[in-house]
């Protein structure tokens, strides 16, 4: 037997070895080199092995150029783990904790995936290095605030228009700064009922949302993904699942079809993002150039960011783009978002801070449920510059509303416009305006009678309100369903002016034949910097 002494030195002497291993593993990486392929695949994945007893993985990466920029992420053996993309921080994944973008939880053995997307790829021959670190004790600290994600109950019940913003980021993107607190002040600043959280290609926010929620009780955080691809953007509005993205990737093959029913699978609203933001490499993918499937899409972001910006540049095209839908028979509505990445702390010339634009929506009660079905149902109003503009109701006949269907011979609209005095009111019919009318009160009625389309196709009818001759607010459409009667040869547009009785604010709108909206703006920001998806450098961590 041994002396005690020379026990306790053997038996630490056997822990040692048999610790040997897990400590190589946790300070030796595994190192990662090699070239990007050529092709036309813009996603690829490096697969590497983790072993047994890991609680923690931090992968470090680099592009290996000052010209190209890649795209990086992380998914275990059986689920995606997080999407940072042109973040260049390190990517950490433990059991209770993880940096932003990725997933906590369990570190199951096997075959993982570091997944690469070419963002821009300009300067060949094109390599990647990638430094993997396997720890068997986590460096991260846990974050007990992390819960699963559930739906809010209703933080105000009663039918009204609730105010929100469709687009916004937080931390969890790989290129935004704020925390869900730094969103949820700010947007209540700005007198906002809710935002929609719309990350880059991941839902790691999303178990941080039940804490902020209930330290934010008057402002309801909707789930979403920011489908974030070289082709093209959308809003996955509601979902709460990830969605694959990587369209281009050989393997697996993803497609804009897949996309679609992956966010219809979960109850998500498809929604285009700024769908005509053509600026080059200064907005990676940020245009709209996929052909996803008929029916598929929801709602359509008609003003992305500061309107004095990029109104005069991109919103024409958007609601040409938009009208393209409608004149298809497809019920989109039409929404607005900020594309916030700093809660409202850059006000600089090309800033977009939460609520710039707003979108009003119609819903029973403050919920994401209801505001969901409100946006299905198309009960949208849209305030290009913010919630400080005017606000406009169409109605239709006695009780439609925007987004309803009316079937009758012939239909009264009615348009009420509030702290809209001095701005110009038209009435917009299958993408034709008609003369304006002046608001001349507050509230100020509009009405027009119209009568149902002959033939198979039905009128859509919405209401655009401008201030100093710049479109201010848009609304969403009442539909006047066609008779199904052939129309005759000679058959106009059935609009008949109605009168009002003095002092009630009310004017009738003049018949259809007026000027237009304005000439289309085609000149493109050259200057706009801020690029959507991509960056370059991180912003700071917090």
């Amino acid at each position: 037997m041994l002396a005690p002494s020379r026990r306790h030195l053997a038996a630490a002497l056997a822990a040692c070895l048999v610790a040997l291993p897990s400590l190589a593993s946790a300070q030796t990486p595994i190192v990662l080199d090699g070239p990007i392929p050529d092709g036309t695949a813009r996603y690829f994945a490096v697969p590497f092995t983790v072993p047994e007893g890991i609680r923690e993985i931090e992968v470090r990466h680099d592009d290996q150029s000052e010209m190209n920029i890649l795209d990086w992420g992380l998914a275990d053996p059986t689920r995606f783990r997080g999407w940072g993309g042109g973040n260049t921080e390190a990517a950490v994944v433990s059991v209770e904790a993880a940096s932003r973008s990725y997933v906590p939880g369990a570190i199951p053995a096997g075959t993982w995936s570091l997944l690469i997307g070419q963002a821009k790829v300009i300067e060949r021959p094109a390599r990647y290095h990638v430094e993997i670190f396997l720890r068997p004790t986590p460096t991260l600290s846990p974050q007990p605030e992390r819960r699963p994600y559930a739906h809010a109950p209703a933080l105000s019940t009663g039918p009204r228009w609730y105010a929100g913003d469709f687009h916004v980021h937080s931390r969890e993107s790989g290129d935004a700064s704020p925390t869900l607190d730094e969103v949820a002040t700010f947007a209540r600043s700005r007198g906002l009922d809710f935002v929609e959280l719309s990350e880059h290609n991941t839902v790691s926010e999303l178990d941080l949302v039940g804490a902020a929620q209930a330290r934010h009780p008057a402002l309801l955080f909707v789930p979403g993904i920011e489908v974030t691809t070289y082709s093209g953007h959308a809003n996955a509005i509601g979902a709460t699942r990830w969605v694959d993205f990587r369209v281009g990737s050989a393997d697996p093959m993803v497609t804009v079809d897949a996309i679609t029913a992956a966010a219809a699978s979960q109850g998500a609203i498809f929604s285009i993002n700024h769908p005509v933001l053509n600026l080059g490499d200064a907005c990676i993918g940020c245009s709209w150039s996929l052909r996803e499937p008929a029916g598929s899409v929801g709602a359509v972001e008609l003003q992305n960011g500061q309107y004095s910006v990029t109104g005069a540049l991109f919103y024409a095209r958007s609601v040409r783009f938009w009208e393209a839908y409608l004149a298809r028979g497809e019920h989109v509505a039409p929404i607005g978002g900020s594309d916030d990445h700093r809660a409202g702390e850059d006000r600089g010339s090309l800033a977009s801070p939460i609520g710039g634009p707003t979108t009003m929506v119609y819903a029973t009660e403050l919920s994401v449920p209801a505001i969901l079905a409100g946006v299905r149902a198309g009960r949208t109003v849209v305030k290009l510059q913010g919630p400080d503009d005017p606000m406009v109701e169409l109605r239709a006949g006695d009780a439609a509303m925007i987004g309803d269907t009316v079937r009758a011979r012939r239909v009264t609209l009615r348009a009420t416009v509030t702290h809209g005095m001095g701005a110009t009111l038209s009435f917009v019919r299958n993408g034709e305006a008609t003369d304006p009318v002046t608001v001349g009160a507050d509230p100020f009625t509009a009405m027009l009678e119209v009568d149902a389309p002959p033939g198979a196709a039905d009128d859509r009818w919405r209401c655009e309100l401008a201030v100093n001759d710049r479109p201010r607010v848009v609304t969403g459409h009442v539909w006047i369903a066609a008779t199904g009667v052939a129309p005759s040869p000679d058959a106009g547009v059935a609009v008949n002016p109605t009168t009002t009785s003095d002092g009630c604010g009310c004017r009738s709108a003049p018949s259809p034949g007026g000027a237009g909206l304005g000439a289309l703006l085609t000149a493109m920001a050259a200057a706009l910097t801020r690029r959507r998806g991509v960056r370059r450098n991180s912003p700071p961590t917090r």
